[in-house]
């Protein structure tokens, strides 16, 4: 749980939270806030002045576009009554004395819109408001509602407000949603610092993606920032440090070297196989959500593709994309992986992944509900379309498709009898596909756990998603602050399980990869190799270090090791024996 110490030095603040994305990184913060817009500012050159009033008018248009949509909605639903309240936001839009101010603002201060507009309807607001007028001060509310949306337009809506930042800063927010996280400018995100979230929020999976150090769990974090603070980040211990001391940053430094020696050691043996100090191999594939991740992971000298999220594309438009549109995305991710392998899990939205157009009810309990392949089989249109996209690309490589959160026989059964239907449909129109592409389903329930074999009788391989099993398996919502302590994936629980799922694999001849967070932890390595795993999946920053410690234990050596986790009755022995065998590995190499 999140808990804070203040220096008596120069009000150096820390705070402890959640280790959610390996790393150190030290820069000014940057607060992304979901009630309020930071306004940048920035000069802009004379000549550029006409381009900057011209982006006021877009943003003004585009204001008005999305105002007079919601007008009509709430006219369609509720009453004519009720939407002439948008009526006031629309004047506010067309009052050409405000235009013409801000457009007065911009020659001559010569400081860019977003900083002019803010400055001029500041001036308004606050002359409005203190006015005795009841009205009138209603009209305040109004122009501040209207100058925040239309800020929010020029800054590019939520997340992509990153964009006009001139160098990258520490992105820290109460909390990041799917739709956030899918529309960031990630070349100018150094850290993530978040008040809510778990180690498996989409916000720290991204991260991990993009190698990007993150803390969650931060409690008060942002109430505790002022513009200009700096942020420390170290996504090893779970801690953010506002305002380090130079002592503080010297200290981190050394833990910066340590780390680019394993960097430099990780370069220089990237071309080397993924096996064992013995010579045993193991599987490595890129978990990705879109082209440019698939890209970088066969850079990275991945062995294919184990995971590609669709809902990713989803979320990234906020609507439900046709068949063609699908159908060029994965099309696009098979050529990029270079005739390696590519298993496209099929939609998985629900649980903290949440799309406007899907037009689903709010649910009490979104991770236990409607999602995944719950919400496919009862959307058939949808479902079939998707099905017959990831079919046709398979017609351009090696695919493999994949059904999420699958947890009794009947689900696989009524999924591959979609997937029939789309052959079928795709052969009349004489399409070609892969009329034997492999079927698998994710092992993320306890369910899915237990009844395993006979799954494997249905299914060509099996996935683990560990980040949903683990918090199925202990009763944990992985994104709910007040308990994302208690999300271990280290629990004897969980252990326990995958060994299971190993076991009854090895039995039925079908092939296992692991593809949660775990699966790129290289703590976690040795263990899952001496479980008996097949593959494993990860982000695509984090294979080299995998391969990289794979060649420093002996198969013997994690056999020896498991025998060490299987005696220990609580998640923090695990972890304590697994980064001591870490550490001891790589300590000799480090000097």
């Amino acid at each position: 749980m999140s808990y804070q110490s203040e220096s008596s030095k120069s009000g150096e603040v820390v705070l402890y939270g959640i280790a959610a994305s390996p790393g150190v990184s030290h820069g000014q913060v940057f607060r992304f806030l979901h009630d309020e817009v930071e306004v940048p500012r920035y000069e802009v050159a004379k000549d550029e002045q006409e381009s900057e009033i011209a982006r006021f008018k877009d943003a003004l248009k585009q204001t008005h576009d999305q105002i007079t949509e919601i007008r009509e909605s709430v006219a369609r639903n509720l009453g004519d009554k009720e939407a002439s309240i948008f009526d006031a936001h629309l004047l506010v839009l067309e009052d050409q004395a405000l235009i013409d101010d801000v457009v007065g603002e911009i020659h001559k201060t010569g400081d860019n819109v977003e900083q002019c507009l803010h400055r001029v309807s500041q001036r308004y607001y606050d002359y409005f408001n203190q006015l005795k007028d009841e009205y009138l001060r209603e009209r305040a509310s109004d122009l501040q509602d209207i100058s925040r949306r239309l800020l929010r337009n020029l800054v590019g809506a939520t997340a992509a407000g990153t964009a006009f930042l001139a160098e990258p800063r520490i992105l820290v927010s109460e909390d990041l949603t799917p739709s956030d996280t899918a529309s960031l400018d990630r070349s100018k995100v150094l850290g993530i610092a978040t008040e809510s979230g778990g180690k498996t929020s989409h916000a720290v999976i991204m991260a991990r993606a993009s190698g990007v150090p993150a803390v969650v769990g931060l409690r008060e974090l942002t109430s505790k920032l002022s513009d200009g603070d700096t942020l420390l980040i170290d996504g090893f211990e779970g801690i953010a440090i506002i305002n380090p001391l130079e002592t503080t940053l010297f200290r981190y430094g050394k833990v910066g070297l340590r780390r680019k020696k394993i960097k430099d050691l990780l370069e220089e043996q990237a071309h080397l196989p993924a096996e064992t100090k013995d010579g045993q191999g193991f599987n490595l594939f890129a978990n990705a959500d879109s082209v440019e991740e698939v890209a970088s992971g066969i850079e990275s000298g991945c062995q294919g593709v184990g995971l590609f999220r669709t809902e990713s594309l989803f979320l990234r438009k906020n609507e439900i994309p046709s068949e063609d549109i699908q159908f060029a995305e994965y099309k696009k991710v098979v050529q990029a992986a270079s005739s390696l392998p590519v298993t496209i899990r099929t939609l998985d939205l629900g649980g903290d992944k949440i799309l406007d157009a899907s037009g689903r009810e709010k649910e009490e309990n979104p991770f236990m509900g409607f999602r995944a392949i719950r919400y496919c089989l009862r959307n058939p249109v949808i479902f079939l379309e998707q099905l017959r996209a990831i079919l046709r690309a398979s017609a351009h490589g090696q695919v493999k498709i994949m059904f999420p959160m699958i947890s009794g026989v009947g689900e696989i059964i009524r999924a591959k009898e979609f997937l029939f239907t789309a052959k079928r449909q795709l052969s009349e129109k004489g399409e070609k596909f892969d009329e034997n592409i492999p079927v698998g389903c994710m092992i993320e329930t306890p369910a899915a756990v237990s009844i395993c074999d006979l799954l494997a009788d249905e299914v060509d391989f099996f996935s683990v998603g560990t980040n949903d099993l683990v918090q199925y398996l202990l009763a944990v919502d992985r994104i709910n602050n007040q308990i994302a302590y208690l999300y271990e994936p280290h629990h004897p629980a969980v252990i326990r399980a995958l060994e299971q799922v190993f076991e009854v694999s090895k039995t039925k001849g079908v092939e296992v990869t692991v593809c949660g967070e775990i699966a790129g932890d290289p703590h976690f390595l040795p263990l899952l190799l001496s479980l008996g795993v097949d593959s494993l999946s990860a982000a695509a920053p984090l294979l080299a270090e995998l391969k990289f410690f794979g060649r420093q234990f002996s198969y013997d050596d994690a056999l020896r090791l498991l025998e060490k986790v299987r005696t220990c009755r609580r998640p923090s022995e695990i972890n304590r024996i697994l980064k001591d065998f870490y550490d001891e590995k790589i300590s000799d190499l480090l000097g």
